[in-house]
């Protein structure tokens, strides 16, 4: 790998480590310290409005749905989801938020667009379009090279 690889690299998961140690020190305190940050995602991926299959769910999250069921029982304990039978087939399971769930999910919506403005606050809009661009280029790339996805479902 040349250098400018090799910086690449490293500032990308300099990047992502610090997001995610962020974004772990900012749900380690306060009213929501009793989730981790992987079930504020599972959170997140139910969606603050409706139900969701435990299928839709675990698809959303790329996890199994064993491991799906684990974020759900211990979410469900805690409060925060509700699972529900589907009345014309007892084999489906669907979750959505309970009202304590939908606070924590516009927690995590509003962290997120903090993080952002925070981000973009000393770019111009020519740079704010130009790291648009090209994270959307990266994106679209590891969708298509590691998860199988077209140019369309890259766009989802």
């Amino acid at each position: 790998m040349d250098s400018v690889a090799c910086s690449l690299n490293a500032l990308i998961v300099n990047i992502y480590n610090n997001i995610s140690k962020i974004e772990s020190e900012a749900f380690n305190t306060g009213k929501f310290k009793d989730v981790s940050i992987t079930e504020v995602h599972t959170v997140a991926a139910i969606g603050m409005y409706g139900t969701k299959t435990m299928s839709e769910t675990a698809r959303g999250l790329k996890i199994t749905m064993g491991t799906l069921t684990v974020a759900i029982n211990n979410l469900v304990k805690k409060g925060y989801v509700q699972r529900f039978r589907c009345e014309t087939d007892k084999r489906v399971v669907r979750v959505g938020l309970t009202k304590k769930g939908r606070l924590l999910y516009r927690l995590h919506a509003q962290f997120h667009i903090n993080v952002i403005k925070k981000c973009t606050d000393n770019l111009d809009n020519d740079e704010i379009l130009t790291l648009y661009k090209a994270l959307e280029k990266l994106d679209r790339f590891i969708k298509g090279e590691y998860f199988g996805c077209s140019k369309n479902d890259s766009e989802k």
